[in-house]
């Protein structure tokens, strides 16, 4: 099976992973030739919070969350390192349930994976706080990477 299309979900916590992320979409995207769509989803709050933080002026037909993930840090620092690896690549915003969106998002294009970031944790800590990743993992309707952050 070839991968045409890859989903990275791209979280604002996902700044302690940039350089992992990026590996391994290079990784996998570079020898398929795929096209790398960077899903940078919101809850309502951080979207606001965003968008007044970059300028943007609410209710404004620019404040759009395609425009504002675009202008986000890490989805930006992503980007760049997509770039100078030659790695074919567009942004997308969402607002709404994380684990939800980049789903909807994977079945909309038709993705033949996505690659997902997070920490480790205890099986307590998943259990009571639930994981954004593992629901992409079980949920998502192709194959799943989970990149962990560097152990400090």
């Amino acid at each position: 099976m070839s991968i045409e299309t890859i989903v990275l979900a791209v979280g604002t916590e996902d700044d302690e992973r940039i350089e992992r992320l990026a590996d391994e979409i290079v990784a996998v995207a570079e020898p398929a030739d795929a096209e790398v769509v960077l899903t940078h989803v919101f809850d309502e709050e951080e979207f606001d919070e965003t968008r007044a933080k970059l300028g943007f002026e609410a209710g404004s037909e620019t404040a759009t969350p395609d425009a504002v993930a675009e202008r986000h840090a890490a989805t930006r620092k992503l980007s760049k390192a997509l770039a100078a690896a030659g790695v074919r690549h567009s942004v997308r915003g969402a607002v709404g349930d994380l684990a939800a969106e980049v789903v909807e998002t994977a079945e909309g294009l038709g993705a033949d994976r996505v690659v997902v970031g997070g920490r480790r944790r205890s099986p307590t800590g998943k259990a009571v706080f639930g994981s954004v990743a593992q629901e992409v993992m079980l949920s998502a309707p192709c194959p799943v990477t989970f990149v962990r952050e560097s152990a400090s």
